[in-house]
């Protein structure tokens, strides 16, 4: 069982910048390949992120050149740097971990971009 904990949300102005961090509790964490996921009210949960066991990094088109995922196998920790935040970038942001079949979520954290 894992246990995946993120902090690092709160309201910022357009343009600035957060760090959201998410701390596992469990074993193996860096066997777990990590992600970053968006969610708006009524809307899907969106992929933001993602940091394999090898430290390969994907994003989504809507970060690109702007948000940064990295981990920390040591504190058994993934990172979401985002940078020139817009208003479009508000929502409940979530870790999810998996390996092979096993996945988990964390309880989200919300950002909120606004003047």
């Amino acid at each position: 069982q894992v246990q995946l904990v993120e902090s690092g949300g709160g309201l910022v102005q357009p343009g600035g910048s957060l760090r959201l961090s998410c701390v596992a509790n469990g074993r193996l964490f860096s066997m777990y390949s990590m992600a970053w996921y968006r969610q708006v009210p009524g809307d899907e949960r969106e992929f933001v992120a993602q940091i394999t066991n090898s430290h390969r990094t994907l994003y989504t088109d809507l970060v690109k050149g702007r948000f940064t995922i990295s981990r920390d196998n040591a504190k058994e920790t993934v990172y979401l740097q985002m940078t020139d935040l817009q208003p479009e970038d508000t929502a409940v942001y979530y870790c999810h971990g998996i390996r092979t079949t096993t996945a988990y979520w964390g309880q989200g954290t919300q950002v909120t971009v606004s003047s």
